[in-house]
């Protein structure tokens, strides 16, 4: 019996539509912009000036805080200025805007497809490498990967999972790395081990990607202590919870982390960019991004340098359809519609999805019915319907006491509701406030 987490879940439309499409090289942009917030945590501090040239892999701004990362650039050419540009999330951030000139490197990154498969850095050099480079979570939420490997004082990890479910309808770019990168990730996956010092790693991959589960079950087996395991179809498995729930039955409790529980989470994109990092010298500068969509013309996978703007990765897809009614940076469960065409692709960008208009609208919201199934589908057990409320008269206290916090985002809740309440839109509205009042409740 394939595993599965058991508390909610839904299954929307798969909708793979670029599942087959093998990884395309997508030409560098005209004008690069690259923000310096790219990741969970404090923005990098620019090191860059305007009028200064750069070339690729050069690290342009360094993370300072604790929780941060840094950046390099992912063209060369010379700095236009440093300015605010619309990002993903529809406002203005700092952003090192490039004009590309040639594609120059930094001299000791490897860029041959040859695989190094020796590990020859110790536990510590690989984790300061990691940093060095800028990698984070590649699996939406963008966290520091040197942070979540500094396992805290009194805490022991015995497992390494790593995220090759990609729940989310639609996205197909981690299912295409694991088949044509599938051994270079397996040794970004031994990396990440000695990083921890755990003996044991264990992929999740959902049964719907029969032949990714095949393909690293072969690679598998020349590597110790790493095995693939089928996971059931279900949404949201591959959020960091469920998918520990599903692979090793533990629970993690409210308001912790997975290493309480002993383990640690990271995605199969983050295990590919570990080993370009340790084995290749290679910043985090290029990530492979879905375009997709009904009535996209050319739907596909892309390697994707950092800093392009999503026009002429949709460009690539054929162009904007007559009927867009949406576009969005993610699936259509977590992903957050643009307003701008010219955002750029970031670490985090893991697809765009053009919607048509009548699939992107809004139904007419109706009064709640009390028929609890946004609290039969939650993961987190939570009470959507409450929440919504609570939010909706700024009854802040109860919206804490009620957990906001510990929502996931995943949409189950707005997606199976039959009165289409807007769930998730108050339930993010209260999760940024709870945030901000817990926030000035430490400072004092």
């Amino acid at each position: 019996m394939l595993k599965t987490f058991k508390l909610g879940g839904v299954h929307p439309a798969e909708n793979k539509i670029s599942e087959d499409k093998k990884i395309e090289v997508l030409p560098l942009p005209k004008i690069a912009y690259i923000p310096i917030s790219q990741h969970l945590g404090a923005p990098a501090k620019p090191l860059v000036n305007k009028g200064d040239s750069i070339k690729v892999g050069q690290q342009i701004a360094k993370g300072e805080a604790f929780i941060s990362a840094n950046i390099h650039s992912s063209v060369s050419g010379k700095v236009q200025k440093i300015d605010a540009v619309i990002d993903a999330s529809g406002y203005k951030r700092t952003a090192v805007v490039v004009q590309v000139e040639g594609d120059e490197w930094e001299e000791g990154i490897d860029k041959t497809k040859d695989i190094k498969r020796d590990i020859t850095l110790s536990q510590k050099e690989i984790i300061a490498k990691i940093n060095e480079k800028g990698i984070v979570g590649l699996g939406g939420a963008t966290f520091p990967s040197h942070v979540k490997l500094m396992v805290p004082d009194g805490k022991k990890a015995d497992v390494l999972i790593i995220n090759g479910v990609e729940c989310e309808p639609y996205l197909t770019s981690d299912h295409r790395l694991m088949l044509e990168m599938g051994e270079e990730m397996m040794i970004g996956v031994e990396i990440l081990k000695r990083a921890l010092g755990v003996n044991r790693a264990v992929i999740g991959i959902e049964n719907n990607k029969p032949d990714a589960i095949e393909h690293l079950s072969k690679i598998a087996k020349n590597f110790s202590g790493i095995e693939v395991q089928g996971l059931k179809v279900k949404y949201p498995q591959g959020a960091e919870k469920q998918l520990i729930k599903a692979i090793i039955n533990r629970e993690v409790p409210s308001g912790k982390l997975p290493i309480e529980v002993g383990a640690v989470v990271n995605n199969s994109g983050t295990a590919y960019a570990v080993y370009e990092a340790v084995q290749k010298n290679k910043p985090l500068i290029e990530r492979v991004v879905t375009i997709t969509g009904k009535s996209v013309k050319n739907p596909g996978n892309f390697m994707v340098r950092i800093g392009t703007p999503v026009s002429e990765l949709i460009e690539a897809g054929g162009g904007l359809p007559d009927d867009t009614g949406k576009v969005i940076s993610g699936g259509p469960m977590m992903g957050k519609a643009l307003n701008s065409l010219e955002a750029p692709i970031v670490k985090g960008t893991s697809g765009i999805l053009i919607m048509q208009e009548e699939e992107a609208a809004r139904k007419q919201v109706l009064n709640c019915i009390r028929c609890s199934r946004c609290v039969s589908v939650c993961p987190m057990g939570l009470e959507p319907y409450l929440l919504e409320k609570v939010v909706m008269f700024e009854d802040f206290e109860r919206t804490e006491k009620e957990r906001v916090m510990d929502c996931i985002e995943c949409g189950s809740c707005q997606f199976t509701c039959p009165a289409n309440r807007p769930l998730l839109d108050y339930i993010r509205l209260g999760k940024n406030k709870v945030g901000q009042i817990m926030r000035a409740r430490a400072k004092k």
